[in-house]
């Protein structure tokens, strides 16, 4: 995409965090901008700062774990300004634990939060995308937990894998038709967001009343502080995906220092090794006198 005046954006997430600094950044490019988030209230005040800044805003409260909530956000993103350029997939959360300790509802709010979510956004909004037949792009965000295997991130790392490969997937689909309509997967590291309090989002349903034992918060407490010591604000990413939109950019990799931790992976899959730990420091070589 080249021209943005005038244009349309959607971002789910919108309400805070990355979703807010992308669609802030649209905005300042002259796009139109509808903003999609499950938190009434966080949601309601986005927009406020929007209208008082005179930016062009919809906003529409959405759960897009629903597949009937993100085809009316659809329909009121169309009717209100006529047409949608660029899709943002961004909502998500992140629980964190291992493997067996996770319950069926973490699995089920993660996965429809995080997965279901692109998938209800992809087919809610590409066929329309399409048939307007502008230059378009879809931006799904999934994680560096997309490009590795991480420990006390089972769930996380699984949702954001199958966004990855659903992007990429949705790459070639659009490829093959010779769509002006482009894909983008947004994988960053830390970013000081307040993607380690998502529980405050989960739904009454999906509550889990598992006591956490003293490994969890400790977990928790880590991924807290691991994120909000993140040396790359959400505005920078927001100035990458639009720099990545404008030049058709596939991956948009913001902490290029993780790159080879993804090395380290694919190297354990290509040499048929068992997966190393990326998170652990690397083990000095011995000496001959150690």
């Amino acid at each position: 995409m080249k021209e943005f005046k005038h244009r349309v954006a959607v971002v789910t997430g919108g309400a805070s965090g990355l979703g807010r600094a992308m669609a802030l950044r649209f905005a300042r490019e002259g796009m139109k901008v509808v903003l999609a988030d499950v938190q009434a209230d966080a949601l309601k005040k986005t927009a406020t700062e929007f209208e008082q800044a005179g930016l062009p805003v919809l906003a529409v409260r959405t759960d897009v774990s629903e597949e009937k909530d993100v085809k009316a956000l659809a329909d009121k993103a169309f009717k209100t300004f006529g047409g949608v350029h660029i899709l943002c997939n961004n909502a998500g959360v992140a629980p964190g634990g291992t493997v067996w300790e996770h319950t069926e509802k973490d699995w089920e709010w993660t996965l429809g939060v995080n997965v279901w979510g692109v998938i209800h956004g992809i087919r809610a909004f590409v066929p329309r995308m399409l048939e307007q037949n502008t230059d378009g792009h879809v931006v799904n965000t999934a994680s560096v937990a997309g490009l590795l295997s991480l420990p006390g991130m089972s769930v996380y790392c699984v949702s954001k894998h199958a966004v990855v490969t659903l992007t990429e997937c949705l790459h070639h689909d659009l490829a093959g038709l010779g769509a002006r309509v482009k894909a983008s997967v947004l994988c960053p590291a830390y970013v000081p967001t307040a993607i380690s309090d998502s529980e405050r989002n989960r739904p009454a349903s999906l509550l889990e009343n598992r006591k956490k034992s003293a490994e969890d918060l400790k977990r928790e407490e880590q991924l807290r502080h691991a994120v909000q010591s993140g040396r790359i604000s959400a505005e920078q990413v927001a100035d990458l995906v639009l720099e990545a939109v404008k030049a058709e950019k596939f991956y948009i990799l913001p902490h290029q220092k993780i790159k080879p931790a993804i090395e380290i992976r694919m190297q354990d899959i290509l040499q048929e090794r068992e997966p190393t730990n990326t998170l652990k420091p690397p083990t000095p070589p011995r000496t001959a006198s150690s």
